[in-house]
């Protein structure tokens, strides 16, 4: 496995660096910006429908731990399935995002118990 990869999967949720493709990074004004697209291998738990590729669903950004004093956002484009027999759009069940935030769970959970001990 190549390093980068195992570096990113210490830093950032594995379950990006599993089942996203990587496609590109910035740093814009004190901010890090990953951007990742949902790799087209079509969902297991759906193996009993023919199912292709159907293009992708509106990105979102989902603010992640702060890394060196920079901000980070994942910008993640989850992929859209057709299934093949009924012609309706099928899409893997992803909890990202935290409950009424727009945070990874892990970064909000960090967050949650930091702020019960300053309380």
């Amino acid at each position: 496995m190549d390093i980068s990869i195992d570096l990113l999967k210490l830093i950032l949720p594995e379950l990006l660096i599993t089942h996203f493709d990587i496609t590109n990074h910035e740093v814009e004004n004190g901010v890090l910006h990953f951007y990742f697209e949902e790799k087209k291998e079509s969902p297991k738990e759906e193996n009993e429908r023919i199912l292709i590729a159907h293009g992708f669903h509106k990105e979102i950004a989902i603010q992640d731990f702060p890394l060196r004093g920079k901000n980070v956002y994942l910008h993640i484009k989850r992929r859209r399935w057709l299934d093949e027999t009924t012609k309706r759009v099928a899409q893997r069940d992803w909890n990202l995002v935290a409950q009424g935030t727009r945070m990874t769970i892990e970064f909000a959970a960090f967050l949650k118990v930091l702020s019960q001990y300053q309380s």
